[in-house]
């Protein structure tokens, strides 16, 4: 049997993923969302504007808080380009040691304090859940488990810091909170003629898998009030949960943290691709497809998996070249499945917004998997020429950038 069989066998096989008829899939997932369909795909309002030119020689106070590092700095647009200043980089508190939410809030003012004299706006790009408010802030903030915060419920980040930095003797500043997908988009396009495009999605496919996108609020009907002005919807598509799934695929999720959630992140991302790859050839071991010598595979992540596409890192998980092949084969097919459902998502959200068909649609793109897969970008944007391109006639381009959640949070701060 070989690899392709396999995986059909378990109904992991590639073209499974259709990009066309999963696209319709998510458009609807997406308008049930702004219906406000709790079987639908989230779509959380940002109540962030994107429209219009970043002003440029006005510096902003910036931090980016999200997996277990911590940045903060001050940003500025300058001529068509930024400058960054002031950059601290470090880690999380709660990495090291469990840390209560009021030493979080301490630790930020404290790195915030030295720029308070060359600022009154601070973006936060926070990359943890939390629920966004029209405020722009957020509130009831949950930090994973990497991170160990406690007494965080029922707090209202920016409000709490601001109070904070009010003790200190520093008053008046203006707090804007975004989270790191809505911040690629921003950050991208911020250096670009926004004049150029029909429309601007925004993507990570690094660790985790998310979009966001710019909607007229008058769509987003689970919301008060209306009207044309576009705002930025954060997509959580990692949570859809309607793409077919194969056996392997609900193996993982059965044995992970966050059982029956966040089925296309565990199709798609960094974080799950490498272990379920290592998981199909488990299966292909105990089926005497190839030698059990694969099971001496440790932790498996989508770079260990990236390489394997390529016959590089098995000379100790295989007994002969036909192992090798099965292997190599496997591990690219799985790469290519992941690329037909980000190119769905990215398609449907070409459906639902209808842009794209006179001038292109920016794709703001960031995340480890994109940006050094040896594979994961090139056969997406495989399948996006096929899919977006013939088959919905939309235009498009990616489009990535240095600093992209420091620049995404300064403009942030300064178009809202």
């Amino acid at each position: 049997m070989n690899a392709y069989d396999f995986l059909q066998k378990h109904g992991m096989e590639p073209d499974r993923i259709d990009p066309e008829e999963c696209a319709a899939i998510f458009a609807r997932a997406m308008k049930g969302g702004l219906m406000g369909d709790s079987d639908a795909l989230p779509m959380l309002p940002t109540y962030l504007n994107a429209e219009g030119a970043v002003p440029e020689n006005v510096p902003v106070a910036v931090i980016d808080a999200g997996g277990t590092n911590f940045r903060r700095a001050l940003v500025a647009f300058r001529g068509g380009s930024y400058t960054v200043e002031n950059l601290l980089r470090t880690s999380m508190p709660g990495v090291e040691k469990p840390a209560a939410w009021e030493d979080f809030v301490s630790f930020t003012a404290d790195a915030l304090m030295p720029l308070m004299d060359k600022t009154d706006r601070i973006g936060f790009c926070f990359s943890y859940l939390a629920v966004v408010t029209p405020e722009l802030d957020a509130a009831d903030p949950h930090f994973t488990k990497q991170v160990q915060i406690s007494g965080s419920e029922r707090k209202l980040i920016c409000a709490e810091l601001r109070e904070e930095l009010e003790r200190r003797g520093v008053t008046g500043k203006k707090f804007v909170l975004i989270n790191d997908t809505a911040a690629v988009l921003l950050g991208v396009s911020s250096l670009l003629d926004k004049n150029a495009y029909g429309g601007f999605i925004g993507l990570v496919s690094g660790t985790g898998t998310n979009t966001c996108c710019l909607v007229p609020r008058s769509r987003i009907r689970k919301l008060k009030g209306g009207g044309d002005d576009r705002m930025l919807v954060n997509l959580e598509s990692g949570y859809m949960m309607d793409l077919p799934r194969g056996a392997f695929d609900r193996e993982l999720d059965r044995d992970s943290n966050d059982p029956g959630r966040g089925w296309h992140e565990k199709m798609t991302s960094g974080a799950y691709l490498g272990e379920l790859i290592k998981l199909a050839l488990f299966a292909a071991a105990d089926e005497g497809l190839i030698s059990d010598k694969i099971k001496n595979a440790g932790h498996t992540d989508a770079a260990h998996a990236d390489l394997w596409c390529d016959g590089d890192g098995l000379e100790d998980l295989c007994d002969s070249q036909a192992d090798k092949k099965f292997i190599m084969d496997v591990s690219l097919a799985l790469f290519d499945r992941a690329a037909r459902c980000v190119c769905a998502n990215l398609c449907g959200i070409m459906l639902l917004t209808g842009e794209g068909e006179d001038k292109p649609v920016c794709i703001c793109a960031e995340g480890s998997l994109f940006l050094k897969s040896r594979h994961f970008r090139p056969l997406l944007e495989k399948y996006m020429a096929e899919y977006a391109g013939k088959v919905f006639g939309r235009k498009y381009e990616f489009r990535t950038a240095p600093d992209t959640t420091l620049l995404g949070s300064a403009a942030a701060a300064l178009l809202n």
